[in-house]
């Protein structure tokens, strides 16, 4: 399994800063992004109103699953049980799960914006609104995946601390690029 080749583990408040300050302010960066793609998309969100109601479970959930398998990753490598090779059948498993947890939350947003559409007549059609949320949210999924892989890969081949850089990495990009995908997809589902 995993050589340790030092310890990555220290809670040394000037180690952890000085690691992290420059990829704060990086990810401060990606995250205005985000901003500016939300007002450009402002007009797609007052004409489909279910659409705004259904971005922050989209982003949000995105972060969430990205950060879970980051968690899954980080403590495994700390404790010696991965090399993340991948012929690693836990690891598959846990990749597995991840994305069983994204269709079923994307699917449950999806009926949960329907019947909210209902309610307040606005309605979208079931399947316009599956189409939006699946298709944006297992790409989100994925990303959040590739982006965990990377970023646990990459901190400890860098020598530094996966637990310290993962979390703010994944959920950052993932957000970002999580909006940009559901605006993205819900403009050439409803045109």
């Amino acid at each position: 399994m995993v050589e340790q080749l030092n310890s990555l583990g220290t809670w040394d408040a000037r180690t952890i800063v000085s690691n992290m300050f420059p990829l704060l302010v990086v990810l401060c960066t990606i995250v205005l992004w985000a901003g500016i793609t939300l007002e450009e998309a402002e007009q797609l969100l007052n004409d489909y109103g279910l659409l705004a109601v259904m971005v922050p479970t989209m982003v949000g959930a995105g972060g969430n699953l990205g950060t879970i398998l980051s968690s899954r990753l980080t403590t495994r490598l700390h404790l010696g049980t991965t090399d993340l090779d991948l012929r690693d059948r836990i690891l598959w498993a846990n990749v597995a799960a991840v994305l069983a947890l994204a269709a079923t939350i994307f699917t449950a947003l999806a009926v949960g914006a329907w019947v909210i559409g209902r309610v307040i007549d606005a309605p979208l059609a079931l399947s316009e609104l599956l189409t939006i949320s699946l298709a944006s949210g297992m790409s989100v999924a994925t990303l959040a995946v590739l982006f965990s892989f990377a970023t646990t890969y990459g901190s400890y081949r860098l020598g530094i601390d996966p637990d310290d850089t993962t979390i703010p990495v994944v959920t950052n990009v993932v957000d970002v690029f999580g909006m940009v995908i559901f605006l993205g997809v819900s403009r050439l589902v409803l045109g």
